[in-house]
């Protein structure tokens, strides 16, 4: 047996106990009690159509929250990213409708010009909002409170405040026959989420450049001593929430065949960052698991659906959420009190 394992044992049970409720175990173990609760008090929950809408509701902030993940661990955080959501929605819906109507493309290569141009303009952007972080060395939090007003701003501006919808009726099929699509029993938009877990969780915990991502918000001055580039790495997390939430728009884009720019991606941030806290991830960086996220995606989604089903007023969602948050922070911080 490793040492390592023998010193656990040696632990308290009290703090072997909060270890595991900070380290993304517990929002699993959450999410256990939370399906069993629902499943008794409302028989409607435990339906496959009820379960198969929650992963398909929340697969597309699930897969904003995957980004965000690593963002703050890193040491960072991404307020912009619902403003993203909408700003690659109806730019990619803009850049369609340029398209000449009479030109017959083949369904799939519709779908991968759409695709490739939402994650394009989520790539710009948050290559946008790295610069400003890295190079521009403003706090995290101010660069993308700015890029939250702007993103916003220039949807609006370019749908006129309204539905940004593809102007060609075969154009805007192709793409709701995508987003509505199934797999072996699941909607895409969740085999999507599912499967970008797998990757960036092993990408994260087991290759270099996720351990590097690790150190930088662990302690950006002993990681720079160790020689990790802790700017190209805090670069790299704002290109990958970047195209992440040019990846959810085009499967939102692909669902309803139109999107808001008003209130597509509303909220999406608080969320996100929701998701990665429940998870066990530090607020502070250095400490999270893309599949502790996950189980945040999979608690909040279940809350609001349960909400639903039983008569809760919707506008009373928002609080449940914010009393989730802030007990996550208050068991970190018993954790970690300095």
């Amino acid at each position: 047996m490793s040492d390592t394992s023998e010193l656990s044992r040696r632990l308290p049970l009290s703090q072997r106990l909060r270890t595991f409720f900070t380290s993304g175990g517990g929002a699993f173990l959450a999410l256990l009690v939370l399906v069993v609760i629902c499943s008794l008090t409302n028989p409607t929950f435990s339906k496959p159509a009820n379960l198969l809408n929650i992963l398909r509701q929340c697969s597309y902030s699930g897969i904003i929250a995957l980004g965000m993940t690593y963002v703050i661990v890193a040491g960072g955080i991404d307020l912009s990213v619902g403003s993203l959501f909408a700003l690659c929605g109806v730019a990619t819906v803009g850049l369609l409708n340029l398209i000449p109507t009479t030109t017959a493309l083949p369904v799939p290569l519709l779908v991968v010009i759409a695709c490739a141009l939402s994650l394009v303009c989520g790539l710009l952007c948050g290559a946008a909002n790295g610069a400003l972080v890295v190079l521009g060395r403003l706090p995290p939090f101010i660069a993308t409170l700015g890029t939250y007003s702007i993103f916003r701003s220039l949807a609006l501006y370019m749908a006129d405040s309204g539905n940004a919808t593809p102007a060609s009726s075969a154009l805007s099929a192709s793409l709701i026959g995508f987003g509505s699509s199934y797999w072996l029993e699941l909607p895409t938009p969740a085999w999507i989420l599912l499967l970008l877990t797998v990757i960036l969780g092993v990408h994260l915990a087991a290759t270099p450049l996720g351990r590097h991502t690790l150190a930088a918000g662990a302690n950006e001055r002993v990681a720079r001593f160790a020689g990790i580039r802790v700017g190209a790495v805090r670069f790299r997390t704002y290109l990958l929430i970047g195209a992440l939430a040019g990846l959810s728009a085009f499967l939102f884009l692909g669902r309803l065949g139109t999107i808001s720019s008003s209130n597509a991606g509303m909220l999406y941030e608080l969320d996100a960052i929701a998701a990665v806290i429940i998870g066990g991830a530090s607020m502070s960086g250095g400490r999270g698991t893309v599949a502790g996220t996950l189980a945040g995606v999979l608690v909040l989604g279940i809350v609001s659906n349960i909400l639903d089903l039983w008569g809760v007023n919707v506008s009373l969602q928002g609080t449940v959420k914010g009393l989730v948050i802030i007990l996550s922070v208050l068991i970190q911080r018993k954790r970690n009190p300095a």
